[in-house]
């Protein structure tokens, strides 16, 4: 056995400090510097100190981390039941631990304390072990007793049937909205993200309960978006109606561009005598067509030499053009993204609620 089984490293500097039992210590590495190594020798030296195996918490982050950590020690303390005394003597050292016969005599026998203390040695995950103090403690901890955690696809498929039974529920109770927010998500998120999105809103089912009611949802995202009460249809139908737009500003740079008298400046020039004869509704659908008179793709204006030759303060209309198309597609926009947003959150906040129903019925 002793042949299969390496020598402990010696431990230096400041991995031998964070194994003294008789210290506290906090141990931050990166991966690969033996982190694990130093706590199995941590773990070893209370052994030796005669702490008593039930007595030792080791906690990991992970299943793997934990059975490493187990089958390190395990094995470890199974070697020096044969192993020689040359051998088991250095180990000791290596851990900075006496290495006399009592000592030896007593890492011999520390296998079977460990195999005859209630429970064992504790190795376990961060999450079994609060598993664990809540299964111990429903009541204090506020939950069902006899509650078993939900783990991997199991909570996969429960979401999944949780969110089928709440759009059939939905189309029974002719809920068009919560139908028509769900299609809105997927199309946005597709399947996956959709269902990935609302497993986190049902995290934080409390935060989508704050929202409030479903129809309160959009006016609160109106708002911190600073986007008009009204509709945005009529916000921008108003504002794009004859009485209320700077017809002079856009015939200037329809004239300034026709007197130019290049293509582009043609083209200019019937693109806006044709958004000018649309009504106020069209042209906000064609607000688009307007912005790429003066501005390019990245924003910037677009202003030629002849252009400022025709018209010395074209630079200044054409910013100002900018300028009022800019808002207005900014409110054009944002209330695309509100609607889309206030979507997602009343699909958050009706499957969060859903879900937590769920979790609890099974």
């Amino acid at each position: 056995m002793s042949r299969r089984f390496k020598p402990l490293p010696t431990l230096e500097g400041a991995q031998a400090a964070a194994v003294d039992p008789s210290v506290h210590a906090a141990v931050s590495a990166s991966a690969g510097s033996g982190k694990t190594q130093v706590l199995t020798g941590r773990v070893l030296s209370l052994l030796l100190n005669g702490a008593h195996p039930e007595a030792i918490l080791c906690l990991t982050f992970t299943k793997a981390g934990a059975a490493e950590m187990a089958n390190r020690i395990g094995a470890r303390l199974a070697a020096w039941v044969r192993m020689k005394d040359a051998e088991l003597g250095a180990d000791l050292m290596a851990l900075r631990a006496d290495h006399g016969p009592k000592t030896r005599e007593r890492a011999r026998r520390l296998f079977a304390k460990v195999l005859e203390a209630p429970g064992g040695l504790r190795i376990q995950t961060i999450h079994s072990f609060a598993q664990a103090l809540l299964a111990a403690f429903p009541a204090e901890a506020g939950i069902t007793p006899g509650f078993r955690p939900i783990e991997g696809r199991a909570e996969q498929e429960l979401a999944r049937t949780t969110l089928a039974t709440l759009l059939a529920d939905a189309e029974v109770r002719g809920d068009e909205q919560l139908i028509g927010d769900v299609q809105c998500l997927s199309l946005r998120l597709g399947e996956e993200g959709a269902v990935h999105y609302l497993m986190l809103c049902a995290r934080s089912a409390d935060a989508m309960a704050a929202f409030g009611t479903p129809e309160a949802i959009q006016p609160l995202i109106q708002c911190v978006m600073e986007l008009p009460d009204e509709s945005v249809e009529d916000f921008l139908a108003h504002h794009l109606h004859d009485d209320r737009l700077d017809r002079e500003l856009l015939e200037a740079i329809a004239d300034a561009n026709r007197r130019w008298g290049a293509q582009t400046g043609l083209g200019h020039a019937d693109a806006i005598e044709t958004w000018l004869s649309l009504t106020p509704i069209e042209r906000a659908a064609s607000l688009s067509d307007l912005r790429k008179v003066v501005l390019t793709e990245k924003d910037t204006l677009k202003v030629s030499s002849g252009q400022e030759k025709a018209e010395p303060h074209y630079e200044a209309h054409a910013g100002r053009l900018a300028a009022m198309v800019g808002e207005l597609l900014r409110v054009q926009n944002g209330a695309r993204l509100a609607r889309d947003m206030a979507a997602g959150l009343r699909a958050g906040q009706a499957f969060a609620a859903a879900y937590t129903r769920a979790k609890r019925s099974a």
